[in-house]
């Protein structure tokens, strides 16, 4: 007795009946694709890398800054730990060992731009011009990075401006004082003899 579901004699087998896989012949070209991309990404971080670690070598460093690290340390060590992953990323492309696809993201392409918030955030910006002047850097960092979290939704809005104001703090500490560039204290903390140098 025959299948009645048996395809006739010299018909093709469907795709995947024989165990062969439904995948196109063209799947190889996407995913040539795939690695070419892989690798001018690294490439690319790569090369930025070696351009941070050369560019470096030519910032100026002030004389009487040898007890401080000075400009040219964070450069260096941004640059050789992009340059060092990077190769480490090549090499492990090499291996066959590739990214997944990220998923699509949920994303309305059809929603309006909501631009209060956009203005709101242009507008903490701008303060930052304004206010490093006035005020020093850790009052403007606080308005900035508090200004910033309360547009975009922070609920509770002191405790955003009191983030804001430790991260001015420390910033102006690591690069105003430990590194010794210019980074203006402020009125309000230039009384304070470890601000005011």
């Amino acid at each position: 007795m025959t299948d009645p579901h048996a395809a006739p004699s010299g018909a093709p087998a469907p795709e995947g009946a024989s165990g062969a896989p439904a995948a196109g012949s063209g799947s190889s070209s996407p995913n040539r694709r795939g690695i070419v991309g892989e690798y001018a990404f690294a490439s690319v971080c790569a090369a930025l890398g070696l351009y941070a670690i050369i560019g470096a070598g030519f910032i100026r460093v002030p004389p009487g800054s040898a007890s401080v690290l000075g400009p040219r340390f964070f450069p260096y060590f941004v640059g050789a730990i992009l340059l060092v992953a990077s190769i480490a990323v090549i090499v492990d492309i090499a291996r066959g060992h590739r990214g997944q696809p990220d998923e699509g993201e949920d994303v309305d392409a059809h929603a309006k731009t909501d631009w209060r918030t956009v203005l709101l955030l242009v507008l903490c910006f701008l303060s930052l011009l304004v206010l490093v002047e006035l005020v020093g850097w850790p009052i403007a960092a606080a308005v900035l990075f508090g200004g910033a979290a309360i547009t975009l939704g922070a609920k509770r809005w002191w405790m955003a401006l009191l983030i804001g104001l430790g991260l001015g703090i420390v910033t102006q500490l690591v690069f105003g004082v430990w590194l010794g560039l210019s980074l203006p204290a402020g009125p309000l903390l230039n009384w304070i003899p470890i601000f005011n140098g």
